[in-house]
């Protein structure tokens, strides 16, 4: 169906200069049009925006759709058609926020994106890595160190499977790029999470990561990958990965290395918060406890250091479990940082740019996918109106409307 939206002020995902007064075709699920004078249309369908923000519809670069618990173990044990009916409303829920793509970082898969393209999920456009890949001990490592494996066989959960040495690492990219994996996402420093690595500890070999970023390339595709710490961004970056997941201990070295490479760094404040303010209350163990005190004290100075340096910053959440509904927390913690423009620009074009989207994702502009959320206030003079979701009042994805009470 053909759509006008009528009297928009537009906030297009690139500039800080809004325009005020516009009208924007969408035809077949993109935009045609945008015009300061009023759009003649016989067959189009009006929708009078009455001055609202109109921008792109927000997308979150770190995402975990599988994130059905707080705890990957009761992940891993949950039967798959249970954990695949909660990511329903996982991704639903997210839609319901202004999402309108989101970007998996380990275990989505094409069940989720044909669900979502064929209808029978109500949630944002899916791109996916399959499994993350992590080596033996690493952080998609899940089993404790007290763990004795029965056989002989390598761990293989619902987000993460085990590697080791370029040729099995070839196998295992291969094989989530055959199952449609949009990107690919490698574990190179400790996490928080898994049970028996640091956060300091270097993981995956150059020539591991080299075999994985020439095996993404081989189908016009790249790797993300999860890097807490300066030396674990190097050696991402000097080996060819587009996206550096975390990025909470960086140094100047380390960010101006990021920037020359012309590499993307995803920050994800949110699920550091979520788990200091409740993780005791919800079971997180100690250890666990104690490896967010050790970089949440360093995440806002990292993005500080890789904004002056000039690195493009996405935006991504990183959220499990109960955490997830604190998805739009992720805009106010950047603040203190990154001016409310630099945060909108990193959760539109810049995102989409990470994910080889640009021109198609993340902006209001002729050819764009009409993903479009209407606001009842300017984000760019009050942040926090995007965690008040009455106050998203139109939602449209691919031009067909999700959410309207206008």
């Amino acid at each position: 169906m053909t759509k006008i939206l009528r009297n928009c002020l537009i906030f297009d995902g690139l500039s800080e200069t809004l325009r005020d007064g516009h009208d924007i075709l969408i035809e077949d699920g993109k935009i045609a049009a945008i015009s300061e004078r009023p759009i003649v249309s016989a067959v189009a369908h009006s929708h009078d925006m009455g001055g609202r923000f109109v921008m792109p519809g927000l997308i979150d670069a770190h995402f975990h759709a599988y994130g059905v618990a707080l705890s990957v173990s009761a992940i891993d044990s949950m039967p798959t058609s249970l954990r695949a009916l909660t990511a329903r409303k996982i991704l639903e829920d997210s839609l319901q926020r202004g999402f309108t793509t989101l970007r998996d970082a380990a275990g989505g898969d094409i069940s989720l994106a044909l669900g979502v393209e064929r209808g029978l999920i109500k949630g944002p456009r899916f791109f996916f890595p399959g499994l993350a890949v992590s080596q033996t001990g690493g952080h998609g490592d899940m089993r404790a160190p007290d763990h004795e494996p029965m056989c002989g066989c390598a761990y293989c959960g619902a987000l993460s499977i085990i590697a080791d040495g370029a040729d099995e690492m070839r196998k295992v990219v291969r094989e989530q790029l055959r199952r449609g994996a949009t990107h690919i996402k490698l574990f190179i420093s400790g996490g928080v999470f898994s049970p028996s690595d640091p956060i300091w500890m270097n993981q995956f070999h150059e020539s591991e990561i080299e075999a994985a970023v020439y095996e993404a390339r081989s189908r016009r595709t790249y790797v993300m990958a999860h890097a807490h710490t300066a030396e674990a961004a190097i050696r991402c970056v000097r080996n060819g990965v587009r996206s550096i997941e975390h990025a909470t201990i960086m140094t100047p070295e380390s960010a101006a290395e990021i920037k020359a490479h012309d590499a993307y760094a995803v920050p994800t404040l949110a699920i550091m918060e979520g788990l200091k303010l409740h993780g005791p209350a919800l079971g997180i163990p100690k250890n666990t406890m104690d490896k967010i005190t050790e970089i949440e004290t360093h995440a806002l100075a990292s993005i500080e250091l890789l904004h002056k340096a000039g690195v493009k910053i996405g935006h991504g959440s990183d959220l499990l479990g109960k955490l997830m509904d604190r998805q739009s927390r992720e805009f106010m913690l950047r603040r203190e940082v990154l001016s409310p423009f630099e945060i909108l620009k990193s959760a539109t074009s810049i995102n989409a740019e990470l994910m080889m989207m640009a021109g198609k994702l993340g902006v209001v502009a002729e050819g764009a996918f009409a993903d479009l959320i209407a606001i009842d206030g300017n984000p760019l003079d009050d942040l926090a109106i995007l965690e008040q979701h009455d106050k998203i009042q139109l939602i449209m994805k691919g031009g067909e409307i999700f959410k309207d009470t206008i």
